[in-house]
């Protein structure tokens, strides 16, 4: 544990979603109720509108500062020691969507793997990385965990960044 951050800090997750979590959308009553936040937050990326009628993130993979693991503590202790920049101009195309604050992450973390389908250690449709954001409103960079794909072989690329599409 950092000795210098309150407890309440430390136990807080931080998730970058950009579909079905997102406010308004089918899965953010059922599992993202009790937010310590919400914040409108973009990524560096490629957004795909999948054949399943949901979204798939891409992210380079030198933005991916660590894998997901069975240890949801650990990688929050992990979200919160990696020190992140703003995003570097050329930014190539980007991801809007928020950033979710919870204070329950090792219950919020299993939950979410679970709706994700993320599987440690088995083939997954997506998989739980720690990738930088900036904070839409401020221009703060910070870390979050979010759920990306491999370039998906079919799906509809989104340029806008956006989903659902307008």
């Amino acid at each position: 544990m950092r000795g210098d951050a309150p407890a309440a800090e430390l136990a807080r997750l931080n998730v970058f979603v950009y579909g079905t979590l997102k406010r308004g959308q089918r899965n953010h009553e059922r599992f993202c109720g009790n937010l310590a936040s919400v914040q409108e937050a973009i990524v560096r990326g490629r957004l795909y509108e999948l054949p399943y009628g949901f979204p798939g993130l891409v992210v380079p993979e030198a933005d991916m500062l660590a894998a997901g693991t069975t240890d949801y503590l650990a990688d929050t202790e992990t979200g919160h020691n990696k020190k992140v920049g703003p995003l570097e101009k050329p930014l190539g195309p980007t991801v809007r969507g928020e950033l979710l604050t919870f204070d329950d992450p090792e219950k919020r973390l299993q939950a979410l793997d679970d709706l994700e389908g993320f599987r440690l250690g088995e083939k997954s449709l997506y998989e739980r990385v720690l990738i930088p954001l900036t904070l839409s409103e401020t221009g703060a960079a910070i870390p979050a965990w979010t759920y990306v794909v491999e370039e998906p072989s079919s799906g509809l690329y989104l340029p806008n960044g956006y989903w659902p599409a307008p």
